[in-house]
């Protein structure tokens, strides 16, 4: 029911055209209470042009397949942006109604929508050409079917992110980059089946390629990834956390061929040493952000060269790095990252790491955040002492509890580990 609104001062007062402008700014939620004030805003507030970019993650366990073929009868050519992240009741056929409405798309997230199968992609790759951005993660159905449909049809595609889509292999990647060279973002992660052929494809025909990520790609070696850094020198952001076969080879192709390099991450990849990270430092010098966890060959002459050759560096973690000692912290501290960069500091399970350390960090004046679990020799007067020098600072840690006193009767209180956010 409207109210009979329609003759009202504001409606009178501004054109249409400014009220539609005003519109514009409004989110979802707003238009919809917009659009039950009467028949005019109605209207206006449901005009196409209103939404062009549309998030419905908040929404996502009322969305069904309905919903969205309404939508993109409603917005039809004007959408460029949808996000049904999570949206577990949205399948192929409400997806090919939207394909067919919204030919303008360039932005598209289904990412966690579980019911969509290479229909979808089908159906994206005959109607949706200007597609650029595809968040596909999670979507465990997805085959090399919709990467070769991608290929056909989306020859724009500059963002795709197939995140935990097992049944892909070097097939489906081998049919994307031929027909999808101008990537300039790609996920694999968790993607189990891609080999080193399948890096090749992308190393050969993707020379935009900017950031790629190959996290728990357990079957990826140097071959692979040398040849990646080989062919895609634009590359600033690469993820090979847990790829355990990789060795001291990758660092020197990095270094040799990605000069842009701003972030790496090689979590748990435990061949990598001292030698590798001094010659990515000494020719890598934009990196901001470095996961080296579970690294455990290095020492502190990986931070010696990070402190000297990389100023620009803002988050480090070096958690359960265990050979790292007060003097890597030290030139850490005083290198030309920590007075203005440094951000955060992960040194979880370090166990050499002493109070001393934590008076080297005082001069950090941009940190925000240090994790301190499991670092025996850090005591709770030390990080008092660092926040003195850093108020704002959060220190995660815990620490072992003074064994309290007998209570009577003889018998003791149990007390388990306590956990402190300063």
């Amino acid at each position: 029911m409207f109210s009979n609104n329609d003759e009202a001062a504001i409606n009178k007062k501004l054109p249409k055209e400014l009220l539609l402008r005003i519109f514009s700014f409004l989110d979802v939620v707003t238009l919809c209470r917009c659009a039950q004030v009467s028949r005019a805003w109605n209207v206006l507030a449901l005009d196409g042009s209103n939404w062009q970019r549309i998030d419905l993650f908040d929404f996502q366990r009322d969305i069904e397949g309905r919903v969205v073929e309404n939508i993109s009868k409603r917005c039809g050519g004007f959408l460029r942006k949808l996000s049904l992240r999570g949206c577990l009741g949205v399948g192929d056929n409400a997806l090919r109604t939207f394909a067919q409405n919204c030919r303008n798309i360039e932005v598209l997230n289904l990412n966690g929508c579980t019911k969509i199968t290479d229909a979808t992609c089908t159906s994206l790759s005959k109607f949706c050409s200007k597609l650029r951005h595809l968040d596909l993660a999670s979507c465990t159905s997805i085959t090399n079917l919709s990467l070769k449909a991608l290929s056909e049809g989306c020859p724009l595609l500059e963002q795709l992110i197939i995140s935990w889509c097992d049944q892909v292999t070097k097939d489906g990647i081998q049919a994307l980059v031929r027909g999808c060279g101008g990537l300039r973002a790609l996920s694999l992660k968790g993607c189990t089946q891609l080999e080193d052929e399948a890096l090749k494809f992308i190393g050969a025909h993707c020379p935009e390629l900017v950031t790629l990520n190959l996290q728990t790609c357990l079957q990826i070696t140097d071959d692979g990834l040398i040849t990646i850094c080989r062919g895609c020198h634009k590359l600033q952001s690469l993820c090979a956390s847990g790829c355990s076969n990789i060795t001291d080879a990758i660092l020197n192709a990095l270094g040799q061929n990605c000069p842009r390099l701003r972030i790496l991450e090689v979590a748990r990849c435990s061949q990598l040493t001292d030698v590798g990270f001094t010659t990515l430092a000494r020719n890598c010098h934009e990196l901001e952000k470095m996961d080296l966890e579970e690294c455990v060959q290095i020492t502190d002459s990986t931070l010696i060269q990070l402190s000297i050759h990389c100023p620009r560096l803002q988050v480090l973690s070096l958690s359960h790095c265990e050979l790292i000692t007060d003097d890597g912290i030290r030139h850490l501290g005083n290198g030309a990252c920590a007075h203005d960069r440094l951000e955060v500091i992960e040194l979880d399970n370090c166990p050499l790491i002493p109070d001393a350390s934590l008076e080297h960090l005082k001069s950090c004046h941009s940190l925000e955040r240090i994790e301190l679990y499991d670092c025996q020799q850090i005591t709770r007067a030390g990080i008092k002492r660092l926040r003195t020098h850093l108020p704002n600072i959060k220190v995660h840690a815990y620490f072992a509890p003074v064994t309290p006193p007998p209570s009577v009767g003889g018998s003791r209180q149990r007390f388990c580990r306590c956990c402190i956010i300063l």
